[in-house]
């Protein structure tokens, strides 16, 4: 069994910060992959950061995020953290942590947040 907690969404003003966490417990062999998407109002889902474990904690951004959030992790809490500044209103979205893992059973699985709101609004 594995879970997936979220948590740090909410509203800011333009201009904002916030921090999103993702922590990742259970039945854990490894971790391949930790990132987060986020999907707004009549638009399709959409990847705004990974970090891929299994090389090097490579990150990969959105354009449209890239400079203002920084996705970082914490291998001994098996936390991976979104770290979102200079907000805008159109980051308003619902934000989703994704992991790609290997169990104990050593089978590969995806596993999906419950998802966090993030409005941006003045």
């Amino acid at each position: 069994q594995v879970k997936l907690v979220e948590s740090g969404g909410g509203l800011v003003r333009p201009g904002g910060s916030l921090r999103l966490s993702c922590e990742v417990s259970g039945s854990v062999f490894s971790i391949n992959t930790m990132g987060w998407y986020r999907q707004a109002p009549g638009k399709e889902r959409e990847l705004v950061a990974t970090v891929t474990l299994t090389k090097s904690d490579s990150t990969n951004y959105a354009d449209s995020v890239k400079g203002r959030f920084t996705i970082s992790r914490d291998s001994a809490k098996n936390t991976a953290y979104l770290q979102m500044n200079a907000l805008k209103p159109e980051d308003t979205a619902v934000y989703s942590c994704h992991v790609n893992l290997v169990s104990d059973d050593y089978i590969l699985w995806d596993y999906w947040g419950q998802g966090t709101q993030v409005t941006v609004s003045s």
